[in-house]
């Protein structure tokens, strides 16, 4: 090969990168952009679509979380919703967990506490807890959060809640933005869980459903118990949430709810270290995902990650400035268009402006992560 050819199969290479990435925008992305909340009047029905809020429980795994259990269980407790209950599987916490719990429970009878004692011989993690907490649930509907979220509406319940409103109906996925503050890092982690939640909620639009955040999800119990809970990945440390949505998960059985009422909001990492191993953690289990989920994700980083390479290295070698403004222009204008009102939606509309510098970041990101080994073995969550 000549050196001087090498400039122009680049930007052939780029071109295509560029379709590739076009593809994804507008056959999978694009449903979620155009996707409208159903509307359903409180008392009745439409389009043959049931709106009957049946009872739910929620549950909420918690280790040591006295002080978001404080804070936040009082939100989910005074939820707008005629039955429901909240169950909080206290596990083995040493701080004010259990006597933050019972003094919560005073006078809210919806509240009940499942404490799981420590265990010397038997190392247990999340998954446990959660399942403690869900074999006490008294109702078929289950809803999932954790202590360090609370709900953006009383009406959260009733929102995810009508999820099912689809016969057949038996995984809802939700979302859950992050609290804005200021600095680099808290709009890296707000982009970052715009992009997680504009691919998990755009690909189950698109029949593809392949993971959900246990911030926000709901399932029923007997899709639990139907798959033996999260007994095929309970030695590993992550996956509560992606992973048994993944192996549950079908277009037929799978819906998404996007209103703003059916919100949860977390609190960030403060540091750049606690954000990289907790990333790093749900990482690892991407490996388990099913085959074309990987290929299909994968495809995507791949693409995106050679783009912005070749576009570098183009620059870098003097390439006509006008023709790679006009690839990088399509991809972007499309990616300005596209993920707008999403990211509104999302409490990252700050961000919109900065898209292709955080899309190289948040992808330069999942690069070097996914070089980094992370043990996949069991051990206490928190």
């Amino acid at each position: 090969m000549e050196l001087q050819s090498l400039p122009g199969l680049l930007y052939l290479l780029l071109l295509v990168l560029t379709l590739v990435q076009l593809l994804y925008y507008l056959f999978i992305y694009r449903k979620l952009f155009s996707y409208r909340e159903a509307l359903v009047d409180a008392g009745g029905d439409r389009d043959g679509e049931k709106n009957v809020p049946g009872p739910v429980s929620v549950v909420i795994a918690a280790r040591n979380e006295a002080a978001n259990l404080e804070k936040n269980l009082p939100r989910i407790l005074s939820q707008d919703h005629p039955d429901f209950e909240v169950i909080v599987a206290n596990d083995c916490s040493y701080d004010r967990t259990e006597a933050v719990l019972k003094e919560l429970q005073q006078g809210n009878p919806r509240l009940r506490i499942v404490s799981i004692p420590e265990n010397d011989k038997y190392r247990h993690g999340k998954k446990f807890a959660l399942t403690m907490g869900i074999k006490a649930a008294r109702h078929e509907t289950l809803l999932f959060t954790d202590a360090d979220c609370y709900p953006l509406s009383p009406n959260w319940i009733r929102s995810m809640q009508q999820g099912y409103r689809s016969d057949g109906t038996e995984i809802v996925l939700g979302t859950s933005p992050y609290e804005k503050r200021g600095g680099l890092l808290n709009a890296f982690i707000r982009f970052e869980t715009f992009q997680t939640a504009m691919n998990y909620l755009s690909f189950a639009l698109a029949g593809i459903p392949y993971m959900g955040v246990g911030r926000n999800l709901s399932y029923k119990k007997s899709l639990f118990f139907k798959h033996k809970g999260f007994a095929s990945h309970l030695h590993l440390k992550s996956g509560d949430d992606d992973l048994f949505v993944n192996q549950a998960a079908h277009r037929r059985n799978t819906r998404i709810v996007f209103s703003p009422g059916s919100q949860t909001c977390s609190t960030p990492e403060r540091t750049w270290g606690d954000y990289f191993r907790q990333k790093r953690r749900h990482q690892s289990v991407g490996k388990y995902y099913k085959g074309r989920h990987r290929f299909l994700l994968g495809t995507q980083a791949v693409a995106t990650i050679l783009f912005y390479l070749c576009l570098f290295v183009l620059a870098g070698l003097g390439w006509d400035l006008l023709l790679l403004g006009l690839a990088a222009g399509v991809k972007w204008l499309v990616q300005y268009i596209l993920y707008y009102p999403v990211m509104k939606k999302m409490k990252a509309g700050d961000l919109w402006f900065f898209i292709p510098l955080f899309d190289l970041i948040y992808h330069l990101y999942l690069f070097l992560l996914s070089l980094v080994p992370a043990s996949a073995e069991n051990v206490p969550w928190k």
